[in-house]
């Protein structure tokens, strides 16, 4: 019967140790991710208006405020000698009907080859939602380009005019030029832990986008490059 006893209070005394150690970390590892997530937020900004003055990119700056959502990575990383991972995390934005910018969600996006045409092993990524399709593609856990929605290479040069037609646009840049990077088949993805520390609270990309349940004040110089674009 002691030995029962003595079993069970041991055991007690190993959960309340996790539970108190659990309870001591919590609190930096959450500050951590969130100064993570706001470094991401102000990294996109500067991927943005890297895009937005950059003259051979003049067809992002034409369309930026008519698309319905964009998505921004400050770097995508590619890995790996034949064969390897790929990816890097990002954040997503969408118009609502009056034209404003919705607070960002975070998004991860993986590929097992990216295939990038110049020697950069990083580049900058922007990928413009053309359509409501695109926007609600995004709505789910996750989605991949080439998949039930289309992704095309966006025009890139001065005065470029094409008219592309896909349900999501790309733009790279790598160390400055143009990247070449091929998207289809890459998988995006909600970073879940990141919204939920840069709002406070465990968000959906619907409750941030469409619903706008929280709002987070560190977003608003990224939203204001959004909105004196052209």
């Amino acid at each position: 019967m002691k030995s029962h006893k003595s079993v069970s209070l041991i055991l007690g005394i190993i959960i309340l140790s996790v539970v108190f150690s659990l309870a001591s970390t919590a609190g930096p590892v959450m500050a951590a991710d969130k100064d993570e997530a706001q470094a991401i937020v102000d990294k996109a900004k500067g991927t943005l208006e890297t895009f937005l003055s950059d003259k051979d990119y003049s067809w992002v700056n034409e369309h930026i405020n008519k698309v319905k959502g964009v998505l921004i990575y400050p770097q995508v990383l590619k890995a790996g000698f034949f064969l390897g991972g790929s990816g890097g995390t990002g954040v997503f934005l969408a118009r609502d009907a009056k034209g404003e910018w919705s607070q960002p969600a975070f998004y991860t996006m993986g590929s097992v080859s990216f295939g990038l045409q110049i020697g950069g092993e990083a580049a900058e990524v922007i990928v413009l939602c053309m359509n409501q399709k695109a926007v609600d593609a995004l709505m789910t856990t996750k989605v991949k380009f080439g998949g039930d929605t289309s992704i095309a290479l966006g025009p890139v040069g001065a005065g470029a005019k094409s008219n592309v037609v896909a349900d999501f646009i790309s733009f790279a840049k790598s160390k400055g030029l143009y990247a070449g990077l091929n998207l289809d088949g890459s998988v995006v993805d909600v970073r879940e832990g990141l919204n939920q520390a840069y709002y406070g609270k465990s968000l959906t990309p619907i409750q941030i986008v469409v619903e706008k349940k929280a709002t987070n004040p560190g977003s608003s110089a990224l939203r204001a490059t959004l909105k004196k674009a052209k």
